[in-house]
């Protein structure tokens, strides 16, 4: 199998799996040497220890496609990457996900916030409309050209609107065609009703 095919079956075995963050390729080649079946290329990462900056919006799509090539390179182990917002609108989301899936991308990950973004757990996120995130769903899934690539949606609601909100959110994403759904910074557990998919509850 081929990376993607890796994370794809992965993904479909349903278990808790521990994917650390890669912020360049020598920390990429430290996690694989560790044995971990997957990376994170991480946006936070990258715009820490390359501009030195917090995670506020400034790493931009020639950065992370960079990295990831170069991680891509010292690794061969499936690869999450951060796409932060897609860097725009629909159409910048689909010119994103050519660009990191050339890259070497087996995953991208979109989120639903306001740009600038800013660190999932920070105080004081904002997120788009549920409508325009489902706009940069499907562009992502029609950009995508080896239909093994897994697009992962994120959604930073539940600090604003509340958990209920980010799980209808999260899957409405799942709706519109993503494969994995990553429901950000929940703070406190609790009892889930049954997912109308048949999905597992976390509890």
């Amino acid at each position: 199998m081929n990376t993607k095919q890796q994370l794809k079956a992965l993904a479909e075995s349903r278990r808790g799996v521990l994917v650390p963050g890669a912020f360049n390729a020598l920390s990429a080649r430290v996690i694989a040497d560790l044995g971990f079946e997957a990376i994170y290329v991480t946006g936070a990462g990258v715009t820490n220890m390359w501009f030195g900056m917090p995670d506020q919006g400034f790493m931009g799509l020639h950065e992370i496609a960079d990295h990831t090539a170069r991680i891509r390179d010292a690794v061969d182990v499936p690869l999450i990457v951060d796409a932060d917002t897609g860097f725009g609108n629909a159409l910048n989301t689909y010119h994103a996900v050519r660009t990191l899936e050339r890259a070497g991308a087996d995953c991208i990950q979109l989120e639903d916030q306001v740009a600038p973004k800013r660190c999932g757990h920070f105080s004081g996120k904002e997120v788009i409309s549920t409508e325009e995130m489902l706009g940069k769903i499907k562009a992502a899934c029609d950009a995508r050209r080896d239909k093994d690539l897994l697009i992962m949606a994120r959604t930073d609601a539940a600090a604003s609107h509340g958990f209920e909100a980010a799980i209808e959110r999260a899957q409405r994403f799942a709706e519109a065609g993503a494969d994995i759904l990553f429901v950000e910074a929940v703070t406190q557990a609790r009892k889930c009703a049954p997912c109308p998919h048949g999905w597992p509850s976390p509890n």
